[in-house]
């Protein structure tokens, strides 16, 4: 019997960097412009065996690189505040929708020189994949929707125009952060394992598959009905169940909470071979519990996920720790671990 044809829309082919530029729509040309791409094409990725060691990442690096980003917007806004007044509600928007690109962006670009520097994971078997010719354009609405989405209804549901970013409570901040990751965890990993679990979801789930070798453009390839959640579902419940808990979040902790969050989503499709962990305040605490999630967990659930799989959490390993969904790592493990020739983050 001959194989079923696979649908050419599944392609995870990627050559369009290399062909003819004259065929480039606009969407090629955004990806160019910001150059988001996770490796230069004209640069060596180092090649690693399974069993050399991995680079562990110092954690305080990872805290400083998100709160100096983080705090570079809200500062810019705090002088608005004392120069001008208040701003209205659509600038407001405007500008944390453009703090958000700018700040994954720049992402992008430092992790893609970690990567020319230390490789990747399971870079013996196989590279990262491409953002495929088939998918350029659904790649650049991922994008856009993440930088629309996002800001927009945390300012809806969270900005007051009287309360600017000194009105932080700083005193809730590193709690609130925390339990914001294990709470947001929580609502993906319901949604996460039942898409695996379930022939109903699963058809919304099976794109973001597609690629097994992930990288930083690939966060939110998926089909309308996750990107939705991922978006919008997971952290609307999130905030809502921390106000229902009693926490503040106000518009400028959520802010910080979600840098935390967009920071870890896109180092945890990087598949940079070192040993860092999802940030967030407690995770020196998760780590003691051994619930700390690193790059290689979600490495790991899209080199061999399908329908029952491992590893769904994405901020932490707290859930599939308790719901015993976790797997070993295979290049990370405690004995593959260089703790003397450490990785180390740009911070520009």
């Amino acid at each position: 019997m001959a194989a079923p044809m696979r649908n050419p829309k599944d392609s995870m082919t990627s050559t369009w960097r290399t062909g003819d530029r004259s065929a480039w729509t606009v969407g090629h040309w955004l990806l160019e412009f910001l150059n988001v791409h996770h490796v230069e094409l004209d640069q060596e990725v180092p090649i690693h065996q399974k069993t050399d060691k991995v680079p562990y990442a110092p954690e305080l690096q990872f805290h400083l690189w998100i709160i100096i980003h983080a705090s570079i917007p809200l500062i810019i806004h705090q002088l608005y505040i004392t120069i001008f007044g208040p701003p209205p509600t659509f600038l407001v928007y405007i500008f944390y929708s453009q703090a958000l690109e700018f700040i994954a962006v720049h992402e992008t670009h430092v992790l893609r020189r970690m990567g020319h520097t230390i490789g990747f994971f399971d870079g013996d078997k196989h590279a990262r994949d491409g953002v495929p010719d088939v998918g350029v354009k659904k790649t650049v609405g991922s994008l856009l929707a993440v930088f629309i989405l996002r800001p927009m209804y945390t300012v809806f549901f969270a900005y007051r125009r009287d309360e600017g970013p000194t009105s932080i409570r700083w005193g809730w901040l590193v709690f609130e952060t925390g339990m914001y990751a294990v709470v947001l965890d929580f609502w993906y990993y319901l949604m996460h394992r039942s898409a695996h679990e379930t022939d109903l979801l699963w058809k919304f789930h099976r794109t973001h598959h597609l690629t097994k070798h992930p990288n930083p453009l690939l966060t939110a390839y998926a089909d309308r009905v996750q990107e939705f959640f991922d978006l919008v579902g997971a952290p609307l419940l999130t905030y809502g169940t921390l106000k229902l808990m009693g926490f503040p979040m106000g518009f400028y902790e959520w802010w910080i909470c979600q840098q935390y969050v967009v920071f870890t989503e896109v180092l945890g499709h990087s598949g940079l071979r070192m040993i860092a962990t999802a940030q967030n305040p407690w995770t020196w605490l998760l780590t003691l519990c051994d619930m700390e999630l690193v790059i290689e967990d979600h490495d790991l659930h899209h080199r061999k996920g399908w329908k029952n799989s491992h590893n769904y959490g994405k901020q932490t390993r707290v859930w599939d720790r308790l719901f015993n969904t976790d797997i070993p790592r295979l290049e990370g493990h405690q004995g593959n671990i260089d703790y003397v020739n450490t990785a180390k983050l740009p911070l520009f």
